[in-house]
């Protein structure tokens, strides 16, 4: 027999007839036998649930949310109406089943799910949530998987707990000891939009149960509480989650660079070193990362322990505040140190803390500090409760804002999980009553960040944080996270690529790995190969680049100039720091509207289902589609393409997709190794000059001259598109009070005219140009045959030196690309140019003779130009046998007028990076390259 039904509605203003229209929270409570439901409308399409048995806190005041949510000023929806237990909102329908109190969610069309409670008497409880017409669902933080695949969704998978309490490191063979931070929400996509968002706000350690219909999750705690967007696609959606628990800050802009680091760097010699051969390979670098070593290091087994001090080892580091100073001003660097929550118990700190309460305690409010002793290869003590605001303050105004007076630009907050801990410990705790291990895990790293935040908040320097653990909410404290002591595997390589497809759901824009793996031991390829495509991929899709490893015995390396192919390290490093400027702005659209930076292709593509589980290719914001590499010797991949048009980010080739796979697209370009991208039709890509001379992301450079021109990559489409550029100080917070720079540049192609224009600059800031030059770099599938700024014709160059020596003027450059420039004008002057296009790019037929080969090995072109491979076999045009022993190939996109060598070569099919068999004897063939057009064939002969 069911239960009775009865309902309490609390209305925040007046009663309201069916259909009238308020702007209130509205909630209602819902009651069976001992078993409560509140209903609170916060908006049209948010809900927030709490069910539970036992005695209901009443709907006169909000419900509870954890830590991890910020918003708490909503408005309520602007409609709500009430028959029975049917609750309607303008964007929402929630029915409640009498008896059961399971709850149906819909949105104006369909049903999303059914919830109902599980074991609501039991410690361990939860909800069961119908599958209904969902196919796939994304999210729930950071988990690895055996089998080192970058693919899949949460259908059809568990995502289980880290260790008895929720976050913590975990093992396996295929990634080493990964991360598993719980970030618990849910975004759950069917056919034709059929989405809707679910945050289940709970601080203990939670299992999603997505293998059959329904799914379970299950918890601790008294009470269940969640809430539900819906919306009309995935990026409403996750915009929605992100203004519940805050969207995050712009990072500094060197965040965007790389940071060398290591475990560890033992004294400023060693730091010296890295930084001068990087500066001799022309690498530029925005960091170091210093571990344990910087304080002195750690005892392990002992209360005698440097851990927790958080000041300089003066043998090893001396004078710091003058150090840095010097990296800052010579060289542009800037330093992040490491911290853990631990205190040595021998420490004149831990007795501080002691004295203060400001520790955790062992089991009850009056007790002695814990006192850690497992696992302690850091030494023996003391672990700070960040979940008392005092004990936080206190400890950052002592330690760690001495240090940002110093200069220390970031903090790197280690073991965060927390990974050492007394399971029967007693903290002031984040739950009201609660103080147990249990009732703050989750959360420990959350309280940690949140607290280095609120240190910051009364100064103008953004917060730098990278973390090892969090929870929902983490982005808005300015951290990014990194996905622990990941081993040196390929695997390991392909199980990030899914993981952080997971995380940018979960609202991590910025999220990294050791590159090139933290446990070398663990390595069984071969290590240059796989640090080479771990560092191409660390350049397109991580924030920081941060090469890292285990390094006591000072014998592995881990700087991309002494490690991997070091041309396809460079390389990979300047087309990240020329696209600074991208970046940047996507920082921007992430801070003031939660758009993601690195989202995977569902989230712009969701009703394409050949990219639901797709983890191994990703956007860079909205344009850029790149695809990831993680596997022996590859020298190509296939690569899916979306409906639309797409060019070749390397090569410029234009392709058309209807929704397809493109075969063995080429990984070595112009000599280097190069993960496959592709820049959709009508994408705008700002960029910033990057050459031998550049030192840091700000722009820095050795010869001390300024190259602060605006260029824009352009990918002409029919529709009309714009991009807006932001631009700030790149440190200081004033961003937030609108110092910024933003500047329109729009496209559209109309018959055979592309026209780009760059719209005067809005706003300034402290050191911003009041005039510059302007750079379109159009790749449109031809060359043009004219190019006016303005409505006045520019000046043709035939090379790039004569464009380059020019202040204005236009060239074709090969590869399907146009250069164009104007003279340094105001920041307020609109600039127009129209490219007049539909000449054929310059081609020519390659020939090699006697081309014998054995089996598995081809012939080649290789030569001097970069359609050519610039001389790297690796990159060669690979022939056809069309009259065996006589290979050839038509190449096109070749830079026109332009004198070339080229020569014949036999390779292997497969191998790493660049090996010949055989070269052609002699002297290299040449020919000059037409103005357009095929300019007949050239052949060279083995």
């Amino acid at each position: 027999m069911k239960r009775a039904l009865t309902m309490i509605v609390t209305l925040l203003v007046v009663l309201l007839v069916p259909g009238e229209a308020l702007a209130a929270v509205q909630r209602v409570q819902f009651t069976s036998g001992g078993t409560y439901l509140i209903v609170e409308f916060l908006d049209d399409d948010l809900v927030h649930f709490e069910l539970a048995d036992g005695t209901s806190p009443g709907t006169g005041a909000p419900l509870f949310s954890t830590p991890q949510v910020a918003k708490a000023d909503y408005a309520g929806p602007s409609s709500f109406t009430q028959a029975g237990n049917t609750l309607t909102t303008a964007a929402m329908k929630v029915v409640v089943t009498p008896g059961t109190l399971c709850v149906t969610v819909s949105d104006p069309v369909r049903t999303l799910y059914e919830a109902c409670p599980r074991n609501l008497s039991q410690a361990w409880k939860g909800l069961s949530i119908t599958k209904g017409a969902i196919q796939h669902a994304y999210g729930l933080g950071e988990q690895f998987f055996m089998g080192g695949s970058a693919d899949g969704d949460w259908v059809g998978r568990s995502r289980t707990p880290g260790g008895p309490f929720g976050n913590a490191m975990a093992y396996d063979t295929d990634n080493g000891p990964v991360g598993n931070a719980q970030i618990p929400v849910l975004f759950a996509v069917g056919a034709a939009n059929l989405n809707y968002g679910l945050l289940f706000d709970q601080v203990y350690k939670q299992e999603w149960n997505l293998t059959g219909d329904p799914w379970t999750v299950d918890t601790w705690g008294d009470q269940l509480r969640w809430y539900t967007m819906t919306g009309p696609d995935l990026p409403d959606l996750r915009a929605d989650y992100l203004k519940l628990t805050g969207r995050p800050p712009v990072p500094p802009k060197k965040a965007f660079g790389m940071w060398v680091s290591e475990f560890g760097y033992d004294n400023w010699a060693e730091i010296d070193n890295r930084l001068a051969g990087l500066r001799a390979a022309k690498f530029p670098v925005d960091g170091f990362v210093l571990d344990l070593p910087w304080f002195g290091g750690v005892t392990a087994g002992s209360d005698d322990t440097r851990m927790g001090t958080l000041s300089w080892d003066p043998s090893a580091f001396p004078d710091p505040a003058g150090r840095i100073a010097a990296y800052r001003d010579d060289e542009g660097v800037g330093l992040m140190t490491i911290e853990e929550s631990y205190v040595g118990g021998n420490l004149p700190e831990h007795a501080d803390l002691a004295a203060r309460g400001h520790l955790v305690r062992a089991g009850c409010s009056g007790c002695p500090p814990v006192h850690l002793t497992v696992n302690d290869w850091w030494g023996r003590g003391g672990m700070i409760d960040w979940t008392k605001d005092e004990a936080a303050d206190h400890w950052h105004q002592l330690k760690r804002q001495p240090l940002a007076d110093q200069g220390v630009m970031g903090h790197w907050l280690d073991l965060g999980e927390p990974e050492m801990y007394d399971q029967n410990d007693w903290t002031s705790g984040v739950l009201p009553g609660k103080h147990a291990h249990a009732d703050y895990h989750n959360v420990y790293n959350l309280k940690w960040a949140e607290s280095i935040a609120r240190g910051y908040a009364p100064t103008d320097r953004r917060p730098f944080m990278l973390a090892r653990s969090g929870a929902a909410g983490m982005q808005r404290h300015g951290v990014a996270m990194w996905s622990a002591d990941i081993g040196s595997k390929l695997t390991a390589l392909a199980q990030q690529q899914n993981a952080q497809l997971h995380m940018s759901m979960s609202g991590i824009d910025y999220y990294g790995s050791d590159i090139g793996g933290f446990r070398r031991e663990m390595l069984d390829s071969d290590l240059d190969e796989l640090y080479t495509q771990w560092f191409a991929s660390g350049a397109w899709f991580e924030v920081p680049i941060r090469p890292h490893t285990e390094n006591l015995c000072n014998c592995a390396q881990t700087s991309p100039h002494q490690i991997g192919h070091v041309a396809s390290n460079l390389a990979n490093l300047r087309q990240r720091y020329e696209l600074a400027p991208y970046y940047y702005s996507l920082a921007h659209r992430a801070h003031l509207a939660g758009e993601p930076v690195v989202p995977p292709l569902a989230f712009y593509f969701q009703n394409d289902p050949n990219v639901r589980e797709i983890g191994h290719e990703k956007l860079i914001g909205r344009d850029l589609l790149v695809g990831v590499v993680a596997g022996e010797g590859e020298r190509q991949r296939d690569i899916y393409l979306p409906a639309g048009t797409w060019f070749d980010y390397h090569t410029g080739e234009k392709l058309t997709s209807a929704g397809q796979w493109f075969e063995d697209r080429p990984l070595w370009t112009g000599g280097a190794f190069r993960l496959p991208a592709f820049a959709r039709a009508g994408a705008i890509l700002p960029k910033a000059h990057v050459d031998d001379k550049t030192m840091n992301v700000l722009g820095k450079r050795t010869d001390g001259t300024a190259r602060d021109e605006l260029i824009a990559r352009v990918y002409p489409g029919t529709a009309a598109t714009q991009f807006t550029l932001y631009e700030d100080d790149g440190a200081t917070t004033a961003y937030r009070g609108g110092v910024v720079r933003t500047t329109s540049i729009g496209q559209q192609l109309t018959g055979t005219t592309a026209t780009v224009t760059v719209g005067p600059s809005a706003g300034s800031y402290d050191g911003a140009p009041g005039s510059r030059a302007a750079v379109v770099e159009l790749v449109s599938g031809t060359q043009a045959s004219a190019v006016t700024l303005n409505g006045a014709s520019l000046t043709q160059h035939a090379t790039r030196a004569a464009f380059d020596a020019a202040t204005s003027g236009w060239y074709n450059a090969g590869g399907n690309l146009v250069v164009a420039k104007s003279a340094s004008m105001s920041v307020g002057t609109a600039r127009t140019f129209a490219f007049t296009l539909g000449q054929p790019p310059a081609s020519m037929t390659f020939r090699c003779d006697n081309g014998t080969t054995t089996p598995g090995q081809s012939v080649y072109a290789v030569g001097g130009v970069p359609r050519l491979g610039s001389w790297s076999v690796a990159s060669a045009v690979k022939l056809a046998p069309t009259a065996y022993p006589t290979w050839t190939a038509t190449v096109d996109q070749l830079p026109p007028n332009t004198g070339i060598e080229w020569k014949c070569v036999k390779r292997q099919e497969t191998g790493f990076p660049d090996t010949a068999d055989q070269w052609q004897p002699g002297a290299n063939t040449s020919f000059t390259a037409p103005a357009s057009g095929n300019g007949g064939t050239t052949t060279g002969s083995f």
